[in-house]
């Protein structure tokens, strides 16, 4: 088997992870081609396409064997932070920033926030929450935050964005964002279950949105994603099953299904659903595909569109960048600048860890060293704080008694506190501290990454 071109190259974890089974595993199926750009070659998997995957330059072929033995034993298990997994497989990013991918599109909100259809108002916001899925598609795994570590946006679209690690053991975050005409607020607990030659991931969460002018609360529950192929075949990610949002004022909703990826990559992206009133009557259908762009057309009670109407595009995705490594969009490389962060940086921020900042630079043996002393820092931190009977409490958010109940388990509610808000007016007015770092005036050192869990 020759060696991976380039254009193979930039794949990302679980490409990675097909390649430490390919050499205990053995199976043959053909591969299918497949068309409009799908990665996908054949849903049952195909030997032949996962060797090409494991030969992508980026596994050492004595570490495969040891990989697969440590992964086996996972089977049916919950992998979301248990195992420790090599930084090649990483992209250089947290899942914190990765929760401000949401948003990239937040115009949407501003759009639903000025609406005067209650329908429309689900309309836009509903293709907010459905956009984000294109950049979810990216097949690297993003680091999991420290306990404490935060992610700051600013200078996008009026918004100031705060996501903070709440518990570590269950990973937990805690977001909430806010322009002149909305509010975001998240709690997530991510959840897995290995199955060997794929991952189901299963968004244990709570969204909230509140649009200002109305008072308007809308409530998210998305679909769970899959993530096929570890062992054989391709590699690529998919959310079948429904996304609902609730008009919790109103009780008016959206049900919109994204349809099962089949053979030759059949109905892969395609998302198809309805607006409903209170009364569970259908009054706009929405179609489209979650990697391109959003439709509607008023409908009548049976869902069939009304005469002398026609569809509307709502949502269309922005260019991208063309042959990136990690397949970043435009955005997702400001999430990782200094572009989208306020003046004074939290010293927790995600874009100053040490090893992250080594991945996006390239230097896979920095990386991979950072990663594992911050683990270790964050373990000893841990037997510290038990030791002295202390508790870790976030700075940002605070733990509610609230618990709610969604389809993949129960949660706890985390809710911002308001603090940032006060820190953020005074570290503008003021010449600094030393938890801030002055990203305008100091030259960036991304070594300081200090110990964040605090009591």
């Amino acid at each position: 088997m020759g060696s991976p071109s380039k254009e193979n190259e930039s794949k990302g974890f679980f490409a990675a992870m097909s390649s430490i089974f390919t050499n205990a595993v053995h199976r043959s199926v053909n591969g299918l081609l497949g068309y409009e750009g799908v990665e996908v070659i054949n849903p049952e998997g195909g030997k032949e396409d996962a060797e090409e995957e494991a030969h992508r330059g980026r596994w050492k072929q004595e570490e495969r064997d040891g990989y697969w033995k440590m992964m086996q034993k996972y089977i049916g298990s919950d992998v979301t932070s248990m195992v420790t997994l090599p930084v090649i497989i990483f992209e250089p990013m947290t899942m914190l920033q990765k929760m401000a991918e949401l948003m990239e599109y937040s115009y949407l909100l501003d759009q639903a926030d000025e609406s005067e259809d209650p329908y429309m108002r689900l309309v836009y916001a509903t293709s907010w929450a459905i956009s984000v899925y294109f950049a979810y598609q990216r097949t690297w795994k993003p680091f999991n935050p420290i306990l404490g570590e935060t992610y700051e946006v600013a200078n996008h679209g009026g918004i100031t964005f705060l996501a903070e690690q709440v518990s570590h053991h269950p990973p937990m975050s805690a977001g909430h964002a806010e322009n002149e005409h909305f509010t975001y607020d998240v709690t997530s607990k991510l959840k897995t279950k290995f199955l060997g030659n794929s991952v189901d991931v299963y968004p244990v969460g709570r969204t909230r949105v509140t649009l200002k002018r109305d008072g308007v609360i809308l409530d998210l529950v998305p679909p769970p994603t899959k993530v096929n192929n570890l062992i054989f075949g391709r590699t690529w990610i998919d959310s079948p099953g429904e996304m609902i949002m609730t008009n919790l004022t109103t009780g008016d909703k959206a049900v919109l299904y994204f349809q099962p990826c089949g053979w030759f990559g059949a109905g892969r992206y395609e998302v198809d659903g309805y607006i409903y009133n209170s009364s569970e009557e259908p009054k706009i259908l929405m179609t489209g595909k979650w990697n391109e762009s959003m439709s509607y057309q008023p409908c009548d009670s049976e869902g069939e569109p009304l005469p002398n109407t026609e569809l509307k595009e709502v949502w269309h995705v922005a260019d991208v960048p063309q042959n990136d490594k990690f397949q970043y969009t435009y955005f997702a490389h400001k999430l990782n600048s200094f572009d989208t962060a306020p003046r004074r940086l939290l010293a927790s921020d995600s874009r100053l860890r040490p090893d992250r900042y080594a991945l996006e630079m390239g230097d896979l043996s920095k990386a991979g060293a950072e990663k594992s002393s911050l683990e270790e820092r964050q373990r000893a931190e841990k037997r510290t704080r038990e030791e002295k009977g202390h508790k870790f409490i976030p700075r940002w958010f605070d733990l509610t008694e609230e618990e709610t109940t969604t389809p993949w388990g129960d949660l706890e509610i985390y809710q911002y506190n308001g603090k940032y808000t006060d820190h953020r007016a005074a570290a503008n007015n003021s010449s600094g501290s030393i938890d801030d770092f002055d990203v305008k005036a100091i030259e960036f050192n991304p070594w300081q990454f200090g110990n964040l869990a605090t009591e």
